[in-house]
């Protein structure tokens, strides 16, 4: 074994002469310890957290999204259209035709988004689990219903157990401003709603409805806003992408969830990022202890210094003594930090112990993912600070070694 490592593991476990060393040195284990455990946990839960926001966004984003890059709606019955629809590849295909329009609920009104889609939009998805109140029915028994945002049903007090008020929905005609008579110039539907789903605030204003309903109400029977798709497992979307491109032209666009969710996925890095840059300063304040506990440590272990040089040793073995004791406080504390907080995050993930305060359908407890880069991630942050922290130490350690060998 390294004669400096030998020393060192030595000085770390030996009992010191002044008490408050080992308490000091104790202070500095459970300081790092605090803030690997924390970190692991934070990280953990922020991949838990987006893990379940995306798969939530998923239930209504796509993985691809065409749509025109000039009005508002196109013709997708082309023949290349239509046969990407029947590529084997394709695990949902979903026309889309949505607009603004004029709801009213008893004596309520909202401007809000119709979203017609058509019955693709029900596969591969688990919509249930965005589901406050109701069910996820768009048809059912021949009738069309409509399924709310969370936004919407607390605007208009919308209750879904109540079968004789409907959703009223005005929109303005194609050929609207002829008539003598305003109420002419809109088409007025109703539809009974089914549900009510909560995810964000994007989304939340939306009413889904089948697209043969807004069709009548837009008066628009082959035109759509966008066509959906998703794959299958193993297919890369990033060639399937690039091949759609080069086909339609600079006509449409083609996006996928990052490009359609560019704030979201920015938000949540940069909230992750945050509060590891404000976790890492608490670390770091922890591992510098370390400076203080070795300084001490010098102090108690003059004697010995002054014995070692004595029988020959130079200033690097003296400095690499006491960085090896910084690096093995940092470790120490790091490794029972990374455990207990791993431990900690699989009790969460197991039994849910830590709620979020409010009993929600869609999230109850914090959830907990993890990744071992973010192990990694933890381990190498400790790793930089501590041979900052001990290698001033180890400095301080040799910079009044001529003094010690004279007093003594």
């Amino acid at each position: 074994m390294n004669t400096s490592v030998y020393i060192a593991k030595r000085y770390l476990f030996s009992k010191k002469q002044t008490h408050a060393i080992n308490i000091i040195s104790g202070i500095s284990i459970l300081g790092v310890l605090v803030g690997s455990a924390a970190l692991i946990i934070i990280l953990s839960v922020f991949n838990g957290l987006e893990s379940v926001i995306l798969s939530l966004y998923s239930n209504f984003t796509p993985e691809l999204k065409i749509e025109p890059r000039m009005g508002k709606t196109f013709d997708p019955n082309t023949p290349y259209f239509n046969a990407l629809g029947k590529d084997k590849r394709v695990a949902s295909y979903t026309q889309v035709l949505q607009e603004k329009a004029l709801i009213r609920y008893a004596d309520r009104s909202f401007i809000a988004t119709v979203k017609g889609v058509s019955d693709d939009f029900l596969k591969g998805r688990t919509l249930d689990s965005t589901i406050q109140f109701g069910s996820f029915t768009l048809k059912d028994k021949g009738e069309n219903y409509a399924v709310i945002g969370a936004t919407v049903q607390g605007s208009l007090g919308v209750s879904i157990k109540n079968q004789f008020v409907g959703l009223q929905i005005f929109s303005p005609r194609r050929n609207a401003g002829n008539s003598t008579d305003p109420m002419n110039d809109f088409v007025f539907r109703t539809i009974q709603p089914s549900g009510v789903f909560g995810i964000q605030q994007d989304f939340d204003d939306l009413i889904i409805t089948p697209i043969e309903f807004t069709r009548d109400l837009l008066d628009q029977p082959n035109q759509v806003s966008s066509l959906e798709l998703n794959y299958k497992k193993g297919t890369n979307l990033d060639e399937v992408q690039e091949a759609i491109e080069d086909r339609i032209g600079k006509s449409f666009t083609v996006r996928n969830r990052k490009e359609q969710n560019t704030e979201l996925y920015k938000t949540i890095n940069y909230e992750r990022w945050s509060i590891f840059m404000i976790l890492t300063f608490v670390l770091i304040i922890a591992i510098f202890n370390i400076i203080g506990s070795l300084t001490m440590l010098v102090i108690d272990k003059r004697k010995d210094i002054a014995i070692l040089t004595s029988l020959g040793a130079d200033k690097n073995l003296i400095r690499r003594i006491f960085f090896f004791e910084g690096m093995m406080i940092s470790f120490i504390g790091c490794i029972i930090g990374l455990a207990l907080g791993l431990i900690v995050c699989l009790i969460q993930k197991q039994f849910g112990f830590i709620k979020m305060g409010s009993a929600l359908s869609v999230l109850d407890a914090y959830p907990v993912a993890f990744k071992l880069s973010d192990i990694g991630l933890v381990f190498l942050t400790v790793t930089v600070i501590a041979v900052i922290a001990s290698g001033i130490s180890s400095s301080l350690s040799v910079k009044r070694l001529d003094e010690i060998k004279t007093d003594l």
